[in-house]
């Protein structure tokens, strides 16, 4: 049995990425796929995909469709996540789940009247190398964990007609590229931060943030520092320092631009180990959200994590704009 996805969107990843994914996966297929204009058809011709709506509300009328994916622009992600949340559709949303962390818990909300599954799509997680990460973290080599650091970021070229440059949108470097480093502090740490101070370089024009970097103190003294930026050159990396050795993740976020190929590296005794791991990130998200509907069991990343990541977003800006720490959970 497979899972029948609707596409709430043309949006180019949704076409090269997720869509693509979708096809590889072994218990999921798409049958629909939905714009605002009529150039939906051609898309739908294209990638061989059955139905095409012009409209996302015609879509969500679909009664064969299971489950929707939004990769919508950031401003219209929770609109159309509690849209299909209430009509019965499970819902994978594109990062960042929502702009605030009180418009991830109106999502919350909705779904507590529902039996859908909802999921926020940090595709990178689902890659083999972050558990690697954590067995060698649990097994004391590197000791005690003191900090974490992670950076992600790319050079934005087209900036003129750019949605990543329209702050209104929910454009900017945090939400598009640092939510991630963000999550991996959360995810690697198995913790929360208790407080945080961030800082950004914003576009004069648009008023986005160009780059954020936030330093992080999570409990036992632990420090992260992230940084995430589209006016950088490429990197999506991140390390571990413990008390006696230290832990490399150089293809973080997006193993897939290698091949799907991650290297976990180990650097202890003055001696260098590297570990490498496969994994489709895509697919393994798409076949991990298929099989808890299918299956009805539990997602591996819920809605309250969710809405904890948004905390953390939301206390960066809240430390940006005022120039000071900031204390949370």
């Amino acid at each position: 049995m497979k899972i029948k996805w609707g596409i709430l969107s043309t949006a180019r990843i949704a076409r090269t990425q997720f869509i693509p994914a979708i096809d590889r996966a072994e218990n999921a297929e798409v049958v629909a796929i939905a714009s605002r204009n009529n150039k939906v058809h051609n898309i739908a011709r294209e990638l061989n995909i059955p139905r095409a709506y012009e409209s996302y509300e015609a879509l969500l009328n679909d009664p064969d469709i299971d489950a929707v994916y939004i990769p919508l622009p950031n401003h219209l992600h929770k609109e159309w996540a509690i849209s299909a949340i209430q009509k019965g559709k499970h819902v994978l949303s594109e990062k960042p789940a929502t702009l605030t962390v009180e418009e991830a818990m109106e999502i919350k909300e909705a779904l507590i009247s529902s039996p859908v599954k909802y999921m926020e799509g940090f595709m990178y997680q689902f890659h083999p190398q972050h558990e690697r990460v954590k067995e060698i973290i649990a097994s004391g080599e590197i000791g005690t964990v003191k900090q974490f650091n992670s950076s992600f970021s790319f050079y934005l070229g087209d900036r003129e007609n750019s949605i990543k440059m329209q702050k209104e949108y929910g454009g900017g470097s945090l939400y598009d590229v640092g939510c991630y480093p963000i999550h991996a502090a959360r995810m690697i740490l198995g913790s929360e931060p208790i407080e945080l101070q961030a800082v950004s370089l914003n576009d004069l024009d648009s008023g986005v943030d160009l780059t954020t970097s936030t330093f992080m103190k999570f409990a036992n003294n632990t420090i992260a520092k992230t940084e995430s930026s589209i006016d950088m050159a490429n990197r999506d990396e991140y390390e571990i320092i413990g008390t006696k050795g230290i832990i490399k993740v150089p293809h973080a976020f997006r193993p897939d631009k290698v091949g799907g190929v991650g290297t976990v590296i180990v650097e202890k005794d003055n001696e260098i180990r590297e570990e490498r791991f496969s994994g489709d990130i895509y697919r393994l998200e798409v076949e991990h959200f298929s099989k808890a509907i299918l299956e009805n069991c539990k997602i591996s990343y819920g809605i309250d994590e969710t809405i904890n990541n948004m905390r953390v977003i939301d206390a960066c800006w809240k430390s940006i704009y005022s120039a000071k720490l900031v204390t949370l959970f």
